[in-house]
């Protein structure tokens, strides 16, 4: 078996790559076709924890999971074989199928593309060997002409796969049919007949006004326009870098309103994407105190740099915000990299991610490992208190992916002052209000039983999610083409 590969470009990022790979992936599975996703190299702090190499747990992109779900496919590190996950604004981490090398973490960016390219390569071909189809994802543009020596993620696999490439464009920004045309014009001949056919993303509007646009470009390229697909924002699959906009309420009167604090590292944003869909609960993005006015709960999300983050968080005075909450009884979360904010010190002596005194919400302390925890996990919620009392003894699954590891404060705990094991392991933490709840456990919302809990509520199924989106692709592609696309030459 070698699989027929479908690779979706983009003229620039946020174009629609991501989603449209999923939709291809559902598509293509529901022909009975046994299909796998591939993205050669992300570069995203939402990630997922799937199965490793050696049966150990390994980390990718959170894009190519939702993919793999979407093709019936069990997600593997095969499927993003690099990830970087930024932690600066030049230097990222470096994860090299599921596994984070410090070595090409510390490697030139230019210097790292021929060490990671046999790795990469390989994984294809395997996934190549197992599949029918393989549904391909690039990153970027693929005309970036300073990168193109370099490339590993865009038309070298193309070649390497020879794959029949759908090139996307977000016509809402303006100027699509140049990014088209100037991307296609960038490739050298050989990777411009892998261009199968343009797609206009997020359009508004009468289809009939592009005329005589889409047979202009044809008539200069060569290639179709094959399908405009209209504006959608209600989709429901979680954005893969977290887009902060204020299409964050559901139906019904406001109820609940949640501020999730949005820091410059922010990681695992998806996972707050089922609370889009509670009915009456308000979802905000906060990066002022003001953001955090009237909200019922302040949410501490992950971070990809915690001690960075947790300084943004004082220079913009929202720990303030939140300490003023936590004293008012207001509800506090912490997740993973928020939660080790909350308790009275983070202390690293391996070059980690560094030392800070905590926010002293949780008698607690930070301990930064070399070692990093990435693992899926069930567990069962002891007795809550406070507002998070609709947990007690409910069972959660979820993942994580931390170098810290966070216990009792030993000075604290002499003098009577401890925090309340909610989860075992040091998986949860609570204070002795019961308002401030910290958990290591990413993807709670996720869990329709603690979303339920919380909230009475209950969200669409991520079956109906990709689902839909295969019946929003076969409407808007023009007919035979998704099909042509598999077809033999």
């Amino acid at each position: 078996m070698t699989a027929v590969c479908v690779m979706v470009l983009g003229t620039t990022s946020g174009a629609g790559k991501s989603w449209l790979t999923t939709a291809l992936c559902r598509h293509y599975a529901r022909q009975g076709l046994k299909v796998a996703p591939f993205k050669a190299q992300n570069m995203s702090n939402n990630a997922r924890v799937v199965a490793g190499v050696d049966g150990a747990y390994g980390e990718i992109g959170s894009a190519q999971y939702f993919q793999a779900l979407a093709a019936n496919a069990q997600p593997d590190v095969r499927m993003n074989p690099l990830l970087l996950k930024p932690e600066a604004d030049t230097h990222s981490q470096v994860v090299l199928m599921g596994e984070v090398s410090r070595e090409l973490s510390d490697m030139p960016w230019r210097g790292r593309s021929e060490k990671v390219w046999p790795a990469i390569a390989a994984a294809l071909d395997a996934l190549r060997a197992e599949n029918d189809v393989v549904v391909i994802e690039g990153a970027g543009s693929p005309a970036e002409i300073n990168l193109h020596a370099s490339d590993i993620v865009n038309m070298r696999i193309a070649r390497h796969a020879q794959a029949r490439c759908l090139l996307v464009t977000d016509i809402d920004r303006g100027g699509a049919f140049a990014h088209l045309y100037g991307t296609w014009a960038l490739l050298p001949a050989d990777e411009q007949a892998l261009i199968r056919g343009f797609v206009l993303n997020k359009f508004r509007g009468d289809a009939t006004l592009l005329a005589p646009g889409p047979q202009m470009l044809q008539d200069l390229t060569g290639v179709p326009t094959v399908a405009t697909l209209p504006m959608w924002w209600q989709h429901g699959l979680p954005e893969e870098d977290g887009v902060f906009d204020d299409r964050t309420l559901a139906s019904g009167a406001v109820q609940t309103t949640i501020a999730v604090i949005a820091w410059p590292r922010i990681s695992n944003l998806d996972e707050f994407q089922p609370l889009k869909n509670v009915p009456g609960l308000r979802l905000v993005w906060a990066r002022t105190p003001a953001d955090c006015v009237g909200a019922d709960w302040i949410v501490l999300p992950g971070s990809k740099s915690t001690v960075a983050d947790l300084a943004w968080l004082r220079a913009q005075g929202l720990d303030r915000a939140v300490a003023e909450h936590a004293a008012l009884g207001g509800a506090v979360l912490g997740i993973c990299g928020g939660l080790q904010m909350l308790g009275e010190a983070l202390i690293d002596t391996h070059g980690i991610d560094g030392n800070a005194p905590g926010l002293g919400l949780l008698p607690l302390v930070t301990a930064f490992e070399p070692q990093k925890t990435v693992r899926h996990t069930q567990t069962l919620f002891t007795e809550c208190a406070g507002p998070w009392s609709a947990l007690s003894g409910v069972s959660v699954s979820g993942y994580e992916i931390h170098h810290g590891q966070t216990a009792q404060h030993p000075a604290m705990a002499a003098k009577g002052d401890v925090a309340r094991a909610v989860l075992p392991d040091g998986l949860g933490w609570q204070n002795t209000a019961g308002n401030v709840l910290g958990v290591y456990l990413h993807g709670l919302f996720e869990d329709p039983a603690v979303l339920h809990a919380l909230f009475g509520a209950s969200a669409p199924t991520l079956e109906s999610v990709f689902d839909g989106l295969a019946d929003f692709l076969q409407t808007h592609v023009e007919p035979g083409v998704l099909d042509a696309l598999i077809q033999p030459d």
